[in-house]
């Protein structure tokens, strides 16, 4: 059974991003300004993503978006 996208509306491409922690927040921070997600639900993201390690940002950005 698959998991269901929080978001799936928002694209974020993170090909190329070569493992930077910080370039994949930020790709993730203007596609979801780009998408007026409210700041709540922007703040709620970055926190959860932030909350552990590469891999679990990684997921968690996959649990949010549709990941390009």
């Amino acid at each position: 059974m698959s998991k269901k996208v929080k978001h799936p509306e928002i694209e974020v491409a993170l090909t190329g991003e070569s493992g930077n922690a910080f370039a994949i927040l930020g790709e993730v921070r203007r596609a979801m300004k780009k998408a007026k997600l409210p700041k709540e639900e922007q703040d709620q993201f970055m926190k959860e993503a932030t909350s552990g390690n590469y891999d679990h940002l990684l997921e968690t950005c996959m649990n949010w978006f549709t990941i390009n």
